[in-house]
C-alpha cells in the first residue's frame, strides 16, 4: 500500500514555464496540508469529478472544504482516513514572451498592383482566469502543461485567425507594403479584440497582442523577385534614371564585356552594338517615345506640358500614362514633365532622367506661353520667345538694352 501523503505543494522550476502541474501522488489523508503559492490555484479531481478548488494559502483537507468525499468514499471523518485524488496546480502568472508567426500569405498590394507574399510575426501575453475550464479542455491526462504544448496546440488556430483578420484589415483599408509599418499599432489592437473570445473559450484572458513585423516573405521565389524589383526601383529614384535607361546600360555593359572577351567579327559586332546603344542613350532615343515640338496650352498657367498622343512613364511606379494628365492614374504621383522631351521626373530631380535637360527648381515659366522654363535657358523651348532679363539687360551679355529690339553689344533679339 502506498504511503499516505500529508503535505502537498508545488515549487515550480524557474527554467521551465509551466501552466499546470499534477502532484505525483494521489493517496491523500483527510488531514493533508495543502500549500498554495500566491500565483497559483489548486484543483482536486476524484473519480473524474472536481471535488474542490483552493486559492493561495494553507488549507487542511477535511469535510468542511471537501464535503463530496463522504459521498464518494462513504467513510466517516474524525480520524486520519485516506482517499485518492489528483491534485493539479495551475500557474496564474501572466507570461509576456510567447512568440507567434504566420506562414506565407498572399495579398494584392494596392501600390504595386500585384500579389505579394507576406509574413507576420509578433508576441502575445495571456493568463489563466478559469483554471477548471483550462484543465478540462486542454490538459487531459498529461502530468504537466508547458509553453511549448500551448503553442503547439494553438499554432494552427492562431495562424488561421491572425491571417484572416490581418488580411481583412489591410485590404479594407487599402494599405500597401510601403506604408504597412505605420499601422502596426492599430493592427495589433484590432487583432487583440478580434481573437480575445477564442482564448476565453479555453480559460485564458488575452492580456496583450503585438505585431512586431510584417514583411515580404523572402523564402518564396515570388518574394525574392518582388524584393529585387523594389530594390531596383529605389536605386533608380536615388540615382535619377529610369527603368528603360537601366535596360540600355545593362545591354551596353554586356556588349562591352563581349568585346573584351571576343576576337574577330564577334568582337567587332559587340563594339558596334555598344557604340550605337550609348549614342542612343545620349540622344535619349531609347528612353522615351518621340516627344519633340511639344504643344502647350497658353491659357492654362498651371497645366503640365501637353504632348498630344504621347505616353510617358511614371517616375514613381514606372507605369505608362498620358502626358495630358496632371497626375499618374496608377499611383497618384504628380506629373513633372520635362520641357524638352516630356519625360516624367521626380519632383526633387534637377535634370531630366531621359534627356538631361535642366529642370527648373524655382518653377519659372515663359512670359509668353507660360510653359515651364529650363534653368538658364535663353529662349522658350515651346514658342521661341527670348527670356527677358529681370534687370532690364541683355540675357546673354548683360548689356543695358532698354527698349531696343536687339542688343547693341551681342546682337541678341530682346523682344
Amino acid at each position: 500500500m502506498a504511503a499516505i501523503i500529508d503535505f502537498v505543494r508545488w515549487e515550480p522550476n524557474t527554467e521551465e514555464q509551466l501552466f499546470a502541474w499534477k502532484f505525483p501522488h494521489d493517496n491523500l489523508s483527510t488531514y493533508t496540508q495543502l500549500i498554495i503559492a500566491e500565483s497559483q490555484e489548486a484543483i482536486l479531481f476524484s473519480k473524474g469529478q472536481i471535488i474542490g478548488k483552493f486559492g493561495p494559502g494553507k488549507h487542511t483537507l477535511n469535510t468542511e472544504n471537501l464535503p463530496i468525499i463522504r459521498n464518494l468514499f462513504g467513510i466517516p471523518f474524525g480520524g486520519k482516513n485516506p482517499f485518492t485524488a489528483e491534485v493539479w496546480f495551475v500557474n496564474k502568472l501572466m507570461p509576456l514572451n510567447l512568440d507567434w508567426t504566420t506562414d506565407s500569405m498572399m495579398y494584392h498590394d494596392p501600390d504595386y498592383q500585384t500579389m505579394v507574399p507576406l509574413l507576420a510575426k509578433g508576441r502575445y501575453g495571456i493568463k489563466i482566469v478559469d483554471a477548471e475550464r483550462f484543465l478540462i479542455k486542454l490538459v487531459g491526462t498529461s502530468s504537466s502543461f508547458n509553453t511549448k504544448q500551448l503553442t503547439d496546440n494553438f499554432f494552427g488556430a492562431t495562424v488561421a485567425k491572425t491571417k484572416s483578420v490581418l488580411l481583412q484589415f489591410i485590404i479594407s483599408n487599402k494599405i500597401g507594403i510601403k506604408t504597412i509599418s505605420a499601422y502596426l499599432e492599430n493592427l495589433s489592437e484590432h487583432l487583440r479584440l478580434s481573437i480575445a473570445a477564442f482564448w476565453e473559450d479555453y480559460g485564458f484572458q488575452l492580456i496583450s497582442f503585438y505585431i512586431t513585423t510584417i514583411e515580404v516573405d523572402s523564402n518564396t521565389d515570388t518574394g525574392k523577385m518582388i524584393l529585387k524589383a523594389m530594390s531596383q526601383q529605389s536605386a533608380q529614384i536615388i540615382g535619377g534614371y529610369t527603368w528603360q535607361q537601366s535596360q540600355v546600360f545593362d545591354v551596353a555593359d554586356k556588349a562591352v564585356d563581349s568585346l573584351g572577351n571576343s576576337n574577330g567579327q564577334g568582337g567587332l559586332l559587340s563594339a558596334v552594338i555598344a557604340t550605337n546603344l550609348m549614342g542612343s542613350l545620349a540622344g535619349s532615343g531609347l528612353m522615351q517615345p518621340n516627344t519633340r515640338n511639344p504643344q502647350v496650352n497658353p491659357t492654362d498657367k498651371e497645366s503640365p506640358i501637353n504632348f498630344p498622343g504621347h505616353e510617358t512613364y511614371c517616375s514613381n511606379c514606372s507605369k505608362k500614362f498620358s502626358s495630358t494628365m496632371k497626375f499618374c492614374p496608377h499611383c497618384g504621383d504628380p506629373y513633372n514633365g520635362c520641357v524638352k522631351c516630356g519625360a516624367d521626373n521626380d519632383t526633387m530631380a534637377k535634370k531630366c532622367v531621359s534627356c538631361g535637360t535642366a529642370l527648373s527648381a524655382s518653377g519659372s515659366s515663359c512670359a509668353n506661353c507660360h510653359s515651364p522654363m529650363a534653368e538658364g535657358a535663353a529662349f522658350c523651348a515651346t514658342c521661341g520667345k527670348p527670356v527677358e532679363s529681370k534687370e532690364g539687360g541683355c540675357f546673354r551679355c548683360g548689356y543695358k538694352v532698354g527698349k531696343a529690339p536687339f542688343c547693341p553689344q551681342c546682337g541678341l533679339k530682346t523682344n
